[in-house]
């Protein structure tokens, strides 16, 4: 069995943190060691951390919040170093409540194609319907997709393995020469589209990405962030923006970016400002700002 890293960043959320841990020590494929990032959290996650944490954990806390992305590729490095051959991304809002993470390292190592491989993901919160199933393509100028099964009942319908285009950021395995090929997870984005961005990298090698259904992992979904906070309306808006600037060419970059700008960003401002949000309708505007700043910085 190939040797695992399993990568977590942890930021404010110790309790989600030693859940997660507690569900991995179930499994039974063994070789495998947790590489914790504490992403600077301003609460007490390192003191409430430091002394639960398993024997088979490497805990790396940070001086300065670095965000999601550079994070994992802190803990990815780490895994590298340490002679892993594959490194599983995991949410630390998650839980693997089955013995079913070693399907995703029997896929990886049954097809050298697949560069990255998703499990099935089920909101943790009851009913437990899906959450993904793999994506959609994202439209060529309005940058939308659809998560596949996304709030439907885990019926058996999407118990096929199939390609997808993107893999999802709460939980994904990735084989040792992805990340030496496509190189890290790019860490412009600090929150949100930093995974469908690497996806393009992956495929761009010639590497498939893969959802097999056998595994399932249960999501906190946005327990980092909030379903309605101003971090994530800021990032969605930058982050699309610079996706875009990033992933199209010619005619598509401008009409994409220019959708952003005109239709996108004011529609989810004056959306923000109908519900008495300012603080949201004000995350907009600075995304749409800040993307200006960024766009020349980043290839």
């Amino acid at each position: 069995m190939p040797k695992v890293g399993i990568v977590i960043s942890n930021y404010n959320g110790w309790q989600d943190t030693l859940v997660c841990l507690d569900s991995l020590q179930k499994q039974t494929f063994t070789d495998f060691e947790v590489i914790l990032i504490d992403d600077a959290s301003p609460n007490d996650s390192i003191a409430q951390l430091q002394n639960k944490l398993p024997p088979n954990t490497v805990f790396l806390p940070q001086e300065r919040n670095v965000g999601f992305a550079a994070a994992n590729n802190i803990g990815m490095r780490r895994a590298l170093d340490d002679g892993c051959d594959f490194a599983l991304l995991l949410n630390n809002d998650t839980e693997v409540t089955d013995d079913t993470l070693h399907y995703l390292c029997e896929t990886l190592d049954g097809d050298r194609s697949i560069g990255a491989v998703c499990p099935k993901i089920r909101f943790f919160a009851p009913p437990q319907h899906i959450q993904f199933a793999g994506y959609t393509p994202l439209t060529r100028i309005t940058l939308r997709n659809a998560l596949i099964g996304f709030g439907e009942p885990d019926d058996g319908r999407y118990d096929t393995p199939h390609d997808t285009p993107y893999a999802h950021g709460a939980a994904m395995m990735v084989r040792r020469e992805t990340l030496e090929k496509a190189g890290p997870m790019p860490e412009v984005y600090f929150l949100y589209y930093e995974e469908l961005d690497w996806s393009v990298r992956i495929r761009e090698q010639g590497r498939r990405i893969a959802y097999d259904p056998r595994c399932t992992v249960f999501h906190k979904e946005s327990a980092t962030t909030g379903q309605q906070s101003p971090l994530r309306s800021y990032c969605l808006t930058r982050n699309r923006l610079l996706f875009a600037w990033r992933n199209l060419r010619g005619g598509a970059r401008l009409l994409s970016v220019a959708y952003q700008l005109c239709i996108a960003a004011p529609k989810n401002a004056v959306s923000a400002l109908a519900h008495r949000r300012g603080d949201l309708a004000k995350a907009v505007c600075r995304g749409v700002r800040d993307f200006f700043t960024l766009k020349n910085k980043t290839a």
